[in-house]
């Protein structure tokens, strides 16, 4: 189930309208765009880490990116760079994956071998050794107004989270059940119901489990405010 999809579910109308209602580009995006009236940008449309060069800045009243800021080569530059395409008065909604709930102690990546570095939000510490707290990296752009940041873990049961590296046993499980789940895929078998039954049985044997590849969220959001006078 795409990210993006289930955020807005969370997010619900009044969301959408207030901050997505004017001219919109969505940063890997994939076929699922945030609104339908977004501009998708992925792959196909050039290299997201230098999309400065590619769009006109201050073009956009809301440039919207899930779960592609931890995709990104060199993130704070990434953020700077999309930044420049919002325009005064505009926002930039990111969401990122959460460190403690997505990758569990572990790095790099067990579920995204892609994934360049991990995201916290208002903490000082982390087990990471390629981490960015995004509110910081928020408050760094040049007349930046944090709206709102929030972790959301709807549908997360944080009785499956580990916070331990992952062993060799664990490393088995999960390989076996990454199969499992696609054949059950490529057989049309798979449900919600199924692959949440599934992650509490391969848990119990061991397995450090990914809850967001069923209807799980794990990430945080976070919604930043160009200053008019910007």
């Amino acid at each position: 189930m795409y990210e993006a999809a289930k955020t807005n579910k969370l997010r619900g109308d009044a969301f959408l309208e207030r901050y997505f209602s004017g001219r919109v580009i969505d940063i890997g995006s994939g076929n699922a765009m945030v609104v339908p009236h977004a501009e998708p940008f992925d792959k196909q449309h050039g290299d997201a880490n230098v999309i400065d060069e590619l769009r006109e800045a201050g073009a956009y009243d809301a440039v919207h990116s899930s779960h592609s800021l931890e995709h990104m080569n060199d993130p704070e530059d990434a953020i700077r760079r999309w930044w420049r395409l919002v325009k005064p008065g505009g926002h930039l909604v990111i969401v990122v994956p959460e460190e403690d709930l997505y990758e569990q102690g572990n790095w790099p990546s067990l579920f995204q071998h892609e994934h360049t570095c991990t995201f916290r939000l208002d903490r000082e510490t982390t087990w990471s050794p390629r981490s960015f707290d995004i509110r910081v990296l928020a408050e760094s752009l040049p007349g930046a107004e944090v709206v709102s940041a929030e972790i959301q873990d709807a549908g997360y049961d944080h009785a499956l989270k580990r916070a331990d590296r992952e062993s060799i046993w664990s490393r088995f499980l999960r390989k076996r059940y990454n199969h499992l789940l696609g054949t059950l895929s490529e057989r049309k078998m798979l449900t919600m119901a199924l692959i949440e039954e599934l992650n509490r049985m391969m848990f119990d044997l061991g397995a450090t489990v990914d809850q967001t590849m069923g209807s799980a969220l794990a990430q945080i959001q976070i919604v930043i405010r160009k200053r008019p006078e910007a």
